[in-house]
């Protein structure tokens, strides 16, 4: 638009610089006035041409800018498309990836899980089926705690009333002691074994326990409870420190009474001085030594050593010990013994072994001179031999052909 005001602009321009020199300009010749009417008409066609230029360039220009446009247009539908596709393509993919991702990690939380489930259900069968076992043994136990109610009962009326009752239950809570120790009647120990003392009346000990070396330990059972009995059953504490008296009175009658009966000094007994006095209620012990707390030393100065099922305990354990170490080191001699016995024997076999193989080279040496002896040299017996056959001799056999090749290469040589 601006080059077409310009174009009017000159044209005027002209127009009025003619009409000025034609106002002016009588002195103007027609010549000059025809050039300028040229150059006008010149300038309209070319101005002409311009514009229908222009119109051409405007009509490009507004084609251009429509397929400008549509293009644009095009390409952002397209953009779009491709953007949607993208997404989508981008959204299953990540969806694809996330479920593989959660897959990989739940998949291990499943499994798990479903573990636990089992574990789970095991466990509540297993429950109901231990509750149930344990009902059982609840109710057994029940049971077994009413016998043994009632067994304590009868054992306590028996042995409140009878001293023999209570000294055979005391040997065989003691006898039991030992084998739960880990020692056998008739290996370990012995009961009521008789020994004579210095003038000849025979003594039974309750319990000798057998050490190596052939030395020995006594153990008496000694039973307090009819006095113990009536403490826990006094009513009023008269009753009760009068029972203390009697049981303490029990206990002490039987330490001096076992201290002279002076079994370490029998005849066939290897013991040390002391001997082990065994009182197996445990509480009634324990009462007595809470009561007279020089109990336990006034008994041992009477070479007597008071002692309860958990104190002996310690010592038959100790003793078991040493049994299987004198045991171990008995097999250790008997190994040793047992092993030179081998060796000897061993020996004794390989110098027969010796002699079997010297006769073997001997039997050898003495089959090579045999062989020898028909193979080798001009005329050997079993050339000769074969030479029968060859002439005429008749026979249902024949040498083993390596004996006859050996003839053969002997005589060649």
């Amino acid at each position: 638009m601006e080059f077409i005001i310009t174009i009017a602009l000159l044209i005027i321009g002209f127009a009025w610089i003619a009409y000025q020199n034609k106002s002016k300009g009588s002195d103007l010749d027609n010549s000059k006035n025809d050039d300028l009417v040229q150059q006008i008409i010149n300038l309209k066609s070319e101005l002409s041409a311009k514009e229908e230029r222009i119109k051409i360039l405007n009509e490009k220009i507004l084609e251009t800018q429509e397929s400008k446009e549509e293009t644009e247009e095009r390409l952002t539908k397209e953009f779009e498309n491709l953007a949607h596709k993208i997404l989508d393509l981008n959204s299953e993919k990540f969806k694809k990836q996330n479920k593989e991702q959660i897959d990989t990690l739940l998949n291990p939380l499943s499994e798990q899980i479903e573990k636990f489930k089992k574990k789970v259900e095991d466990t509540n069968e297993k429950g109901v089926e231990r509750n149930a076992m344990l009902m059982q043994k609840i109710n057994s136990l029940e049971s077994l705690n009413n016998k043994l109610s009632q067994d304590a009962l009868n054992l306590t009326n028996a042995l409140k009333g009878d001293s023999k009752t209570q000294g055979d239950w005391g040997e065989n809570r003691l006898e039991l002691l030992l084998e739960k120790s880990g020692l056998s009647n008739g290996v370990h120990f012995s009961t009521q074994g008789g020994y004579k003392d210095d003038e000849g009346k025979l003594k039974k000990p309750d319990f000798i326990i057998y050490l190596p070396d052939n030395k020995h330990l006594i153990i008496d059972s000694k039973v307090s409870l009819t006095a113990y009995v009536d403490y826990y059953n006094a009513e009023d504490d008269i009753t009760e420190q009068q029972a203390i008296k009697r049981h303490l009175d029990s206990i002490k009658r039987h330490y001096m009474e076992l201290s002279d009966k002076d079994y370490p000094n029998l005849y066939g007994i290897n013991a040390p001085d002391h001997v082990l006095m065994f009182i197996p209620n445990e509480p009634a012990l324990m009462l007595a030594l809470n009561e007279d707390k020089n109990l336990y030393i006034n008994a041992l100065e009477k070479n007597i050593v008071l002692v309860s099922a958990s104190t002996l305990l310690a010592t038959l354990s100790t003793v078991a010990s040493i049994w299987k170490q004198e045991d171990q080191k008995r097999n250790a001699l008997e190994i040793a013994k047992e092993g030179g016995l081998l060796y000897d024997k061993f020996e004794g076999f390989v110098q027969d072994l010796i002699k079997v193989g010297k006769s073997l080279k001997s039997s050898k040496d003495s089959y090579e001179d045999a062989m020898n002896k028909l193979t080798d040299g001009r005329g050997n017996i079993i050339k000769k031999i074969e030479n029968l056959k060859d002439l005429g001799a008749k026979t249902k056999k024949s040498l083993p052909q390596n004996i006859i090749d050996r003839a053969n290469n002997d005589e060649d040589n």
